[in-house]
Order: structure tokens, then sequence, then C-alpha cells
């Protein structure tokens, strides 16, 4: 893959299903005649863009570790580095287990240790912790935050990590019995003051302890998908009992200098945010939500009643492990749904994975990266390469703005760079080559656009 090499002309880069990541010919400014088919309008600002980033899961790590060394520090150059591929800037991790683990652990499965005296994190030290050190190294201006998917299995109701039984056909066994079985809108952590408090102090700890290892962590969520009980780990939560917990959770926080959002939400219901939002104990202090799944029919009605929060899509739907074209497509729908809601930041699932995607608890899963066990050779997805389109150029601090149409052309997003540089990405759905006037003020690009493909445009400040 070649970037473009960058110039005071219009850079122009496309890319399809079978030629990815192509640098076009810079077309050049004609005056406006006529209606364009979209007019940018960089006055009419919308939100500020924090950053692009992927989830650090241990499956991932021991994906790439199939690789040499100077593969793995290649895909992680094309990954994190500045001005080479995507220049990741915002990412996620677990707080112990989640679904794309090795395997069920939390950092105390001690029963009944309150104070917290057999705490230790010495699980990540093989996978979590050289993972993100290793991306650290290419960007050092990294910013992590982190979710836990279960809290310790003797915190719960019901002293298991999971709350769903496998699915019918699957080979999967998590041990969980009926008596176990978790139900949404229900509270699976145990709801009594000296419980919420351990468990706010083992945030704490983890706080602490990464910050030992040298990993900095500046923002915590309290439970990966509050309202989902799971085959993989997982801890349903009602609002109640989250504004419970925040109440406890926000002054630990705040003690480590470390903020504390809402989520990540997966219903489409904004008000399981803004009731705890209005909890004077919990509302105080959340600083932003996040949002994944189906959580993408509340994010904009919290943008609109609470347009001071940061709010980010915390996981991207994650395919089935075939990392298709058709998923790519997709993958365009659900990055314009969530920035034209009001997302300030985007953040993908899995960095990389074997071939295939299937996880400890068995669901297969697309990547960005996909590695080949048999051959320990790897390749590039086509989400990649859509995500690039985006994250490759449009910088931390860049403002969404409006891009108009009057005349059927409504696939496009448009952000304007803190330099005042604009970028304008477009998809072609259709099967052939389609014109496309892109107006700024009086003037006019004339484009032709491949058919069925995704283009950037950037456009150096006037």
């Amino acid at each position: 893959m070649s970037n473009p090499t960058p110039t005071r002309e219009i850079t122009w880069v496309t890319t399809t299903q079978h030629e990815a990541w192509t640098a076009q010919p810079s077309p050049t400014w004609v005056p406006l005649a006529g209606m364009p088919g979209v007019m940018l309008r960089p006055e009419q600002r919308r939100q500020r863009i924090d950053g692009f980033g992927v989830c650090f899961n241990e499956l991932g790590w021991t994906a790439l570790s199939r690789l040499t060394e100077a593969e793995r520090d290649g895909i992680l150059d094309e990954l994190f580095t500045p001005g080479i591929g995507t220049g990741f800037t915002l990412c996620r991790m677990p707080v112990g287990a989640n679904d794309f683990s090795t395997d069920w652990y939390s950092y105390d499965e001690v029963d009944g240790d309150l104070e917290l005296e057999h705490f230790s994190i010495e699980h990540d030290r093989s996978t979590l912790v050289p993972f993100i050190t290793a991306a650290k190294r290419h960007q050092p201006d990294l910013r992590v935050w982190a979710s836990p998917w279960s809290p310790p299995t003797w915190m719960k109701t019901n002293k298991h990590y999971a709350g769903a039984r496998p699915w019918d056909g699957s080979n999967v066994d998590n041990g969980i019995r009926d008596d176990q079985l978790g139900e949404e809108g229900t509270d699976m952590m145990v709801q009594t003051p000296e419980y919420l408090a351990a468990y706010a102090r083992y945030f704490g700890r983890f706080i602490e302890a990464y910050r030992e290892a040298g990993i900095d962590i500046e923002m915590v969520m309290p439970q990966n998908e509050f309202n989902s009980p799971q085959v993989f780990p997982s801890c349903t939560w009602t609002p109640a009992g989250l504004a419970r917990f925040v109440s406890h959770l926000g002054p630990e926080m705040d003690r480590l200098g470390v903020k504390v959002f809402l989520g990540t939400l997966e219903r489409p219901d904004a008000s399981m945010v803004t009731d705890v939002l209005d909890d004077p104990d919990a509302g105080r202090w959340i600083q932003g939500a996040g949002f994944q799944w189906a959580g993408k029919g509340a994010i904009a009605e919290v943008h609109r009643v609470a347009p001071e929060l940061t709010l980010l899509q915390t996981e991207q739907e994650c395919g089935d492990g075939e990392n298709d074209w058709r998923f790519c497509r997709y993958t365009w729908t659900l990055m314009r749904r969530f920035f034209e809601s009001g997302a300030n930041g985007y953040t993908y699932w899995n960095l990389a994975l074997d071939q295939g995607g299937e996880s400890r608890w068995g669901w297969k899963q697309n990547s960005l990266v996909v590695v080949d066990p048999e051959t320990n050779t790897f390749e590039y997805t086509h989400e990649y390469h859509l995500l690039k389109h985006l994250a490759h150029f449009v910088e931390v601090g860049a403002r969404r703005i409006e891009a108009f149409s009057w005349s059927g052309y409504e696939n496009q997003l448009a952000f304007e760079n803190p330099d005042g540089s604009l970028v304008v990405v477009m998809q072609n759905d259709l099967t052939e080559e389609m014109p496309v006037t892109i107006a700024r003020g009086g003037q006019a690009l004339e484009v032709v656009l491949p058919g069925d493909s995704f283009s950037t445009f950037v456009i150096p400040a006037a």
C-alpha cells in the first residue's frame, strides 16, 4: 500500500472491492455552474472529533504473536504511527476478561475479598500489557479507556462470569446452571454499599496497577452492554443500579484523575443514559457516554438533551468472520449513522484475529488484520481500508461539517481539520461510475466516482 504524497493539490484516494487505497489524479476547481451534487458548508460546524481507535483484546495479541517481530511491528506501524495508516489515537481495553480473551479471569477471584488483598493484573502481563505497550511505541500520545465485561464472580448475584447458556448447536461449555441465568432489567452485581464500594476500589487498583506498568487509563465506563446477559463474561445492570455504583466509582476515579463515562449502551433507549444523568449523586460524575450496536438508536437523542457530554461509538458491530466486501459496505452505514448522530469518536472492535475469527465462546467475528495460523501470514481486510479513508485524514480536533445535497447525493461525511483543510468521504453504492459535483462557495470539483467504491478528498485550506 502506498500513501498519497501530501501536496497543496487536492488529494483523492479510492478503494473498491478489488483495488484498495488508490491515488487518483488531483481534481481542479472550476466555476460552479448549475446545481451541485454536494455543497460543502464549513461554516456549519458540528461536533469535535476526538479520534479513531480499536479494542485491545487478548486474541488479537495471540494472533499477532504468530508473526515475526518485524511483521508485527510493521502492522502496529500501519495502525498507530501518525501519518502512516490509520494513526489510531483513542483505544479501548477490557478490565479483566472479555469475549475475546483466552478464557475467563478477573483480577481477584478470592471469594469475599472486599479489601482486595489478592488483587493482581499478573494475567495481563503476557498479553494486554505488551500489546498496549507495543502500540504506544508507535503512538506515544495514545489515549486508552477501559470497561469491564463482568465483575469478579463473587461480587455477582449468580456467582458466575456469564449470564446465558450456550446457544443451540454450540460446542461451547461455560458451565452455567439454570438458576444462574441472568435477565435484562435486573442487577446481577450485588447492590450492597460494601460491595459497590469494593468494586469501585477494584477499578482504582486497576488504574494504579496499569500506571505502574507504564500505561495510563484516562477514562472508564462501568459495564460493557449492561442490558445483555451473554454466554461470555457479562453482567446486567439497571439504570438505578448503575447510578448507585457511579456514586462510589466517581469519587474513586476523581481521586486518580480518571474520567467516568456511562456505558456501554446497546439498546435504542436514551432514557437508560438520561435516568442516570438525572440522579443527583451519580450524574455529577459523568462526563460522557458510550454507544454500540442498537445504541445507535439512542445517541442522537442523548446528544440533543445533553450536548455537553462527549459521546463515543464504543464497539463496531463485529460481522461473522468472513471479512467480506458486503460487511465493509455495511460498516460505512454505521460510521455515517454514528457521526451524523453526534459521535465524537469511533472504535473498531478486533484489531487482529486468526483466520475465521472464532472466540473462546464460539462467536466468529471480523478484524482489521487476519492472520493465517497455517502459514503464519497476514492480510489487511476491506474494513481496514475503509476505516483508513477517515482515520488517515481526519485529525484529532477536527469538526464535522455539513455537506448538503438537493439532488439525491446523501452518501458522504465531511470534516474540517484544525488547519482548515476539508476532508470529504463518499460512497458510490452503484455498480457503475457516478459523476458528482462537489461545491464550496462558487467553485466546484467535477469528478467521476468509480463504481461500488469509497473516495476520500482532502481539500487544502482556502
